[in-house]
C-alpha cells in the first residue's frame, strides 16, 4: 500500500484533518478527521510503501497497547482510508 499524493495533514487543536491540495480537489464533505495516533501513522508512512503489519509495529513502538488492540485499530483505520480513497 501507499498513501495517495496530494493531501496535507493539518492540526486543529487536538484533532488532525487531511485536506486535499488544490482548489479542484476541495470537497468539504470528504475531509478526513484523524486523532493523534492516526495522524502519527499517516506521517510515518506518507509517500512510502507499507503493509498493515508496518502500522501495527509503529503503534506498538509508540503506544503501550496490546498487539490485538493495535491489529484491530489498524484494520479499522485502513478500511476508513480505503473507503476515502486515501491509499492505493
Amino acid at each position: 500500500m501507499k498513501t495517495r499524493k496530494g493531501y496535507t495533514l493539518r492540526s486543529l487543536g487536538k484533532e488532525f484533518v487531511l485536506v486535499a491540495e488544490g482548489l479542484e480537489a476541495v470537497d468539504f464533505s470528504r475531509m478526513i478527521s484523524m486523532n493523534e495516533s492516526a495522524a502519527f501513522l499517516w506521517r510515518s508512512v506518507e509517500d512510502k510503501d507499507f503493509e498493515a503489519e508496518t502500522l501495527v509495529d509503529l503503534l506498538l513502538e509508540e503506544y503501550d497497547i496490546a498487539r490485538e488492540v493495535a491489529e484491530k485499530d489498524v484494520a479499522s483505520l485502513l478500511q476508513t482510508w480505503k473507503e476515502a480513497d486515501l491509499i492505493e
